[in-house]
């Protein structure tokens, strides 16, 4: 279902999420007080246009009210960035997701009403870790406080098994909740217990962090 999404700063993280939420095929509009951005990314959205998110009248005069979400994704002036998403709530957006740079900006937009937060320089360095950590790590991401998704390749000891042989829920706590199966391509999601890994398989699995690092070091 296409939604309408407004994308305020468009910097490195502004610019990829709205052209990325524009190839999906939804309404986004770009917004960013710098020409020079607005002119880059203007062919890449349905609409951008120069605003200043700290003018509450500017920014009620773009409708973001009548927005699915709003993404502030302001950090490098924390003021800016909390200021814009005061003003965004004040308006009465649906749903305010704000970027932060660090965990006290974040417990700042908290309190003043963001519904989510996103820290992407910590995200993407928990995800590196990950993946120095364990190879067999392909993507990483952190799903509630104290668990996690992630996407593996398995190990050597698990082809040829089925999941009910490698009884990873009973063993680790773990869930696996989607196979990919890479040949040929195709997605099985909540497999069942007869399935039997292949070489070529990719593992989704859902579970406590220090549950999957066990798994990881336990399952060479």
């Amino acid at each position: 279902m296409k939604k309408q999404f407004a994308v305020i700063g468009l910097g490195n993280f502004g610019f990829y999420l709205a052209t990325a939420l524009f190839q999906k095929g939804h309404e986004v509009l770009g917004i960013d007080i710098k020409p020079k951005l607005v002119q880059e990314i203007r062919d890449r959205v349905s609409r951008a246009v120069i605003a200043d998110a700290t003018d509450p009248q500017a920014m009620k005069e773009l409708e973001l009210s009548k927005m699915d979400a709003v993404v502030v994704s302001i950090g490098s002036i924390l003021n800016n960035s909390i200021l814009a998403t005061l003003n965004i709530k004040d308006l009465g957006a649906k749903r305010v997701v704000a970027k932060a740079v660090s965990e006290a900006h974040g417990r700042i937009l908290r309190k003043i009403g963001a519904d989510e937060i996103y820290f992407p320089e910590k995200d993407l360095a928990l995800t590196a870790a990950q993946r120095l950590d364990n190879p067999n790590v392909l993507d990483y991401l952190p799903f509630m406080e104290g668990y996690s998704i992630v996407q593996l390749a398995p190990p050597a000891s698990f082809i040829g098994k089925s999941l009910i042989e490698l009884d990873l829920i009973n063993r680790f706590g773990i869930q696996v909740i989607a196979i990919k199966e890479l040949v040929p391509e195709n997605v099985v999601m909540i497999p069942t217990g007869r399935f039997v890994v292949k070489d070529s398989d990719i593992l989704v699995l859902l579970g406590p962090d220090k549950a999957l690092v066990g798994l990881q070091e336990n399952a060479g």
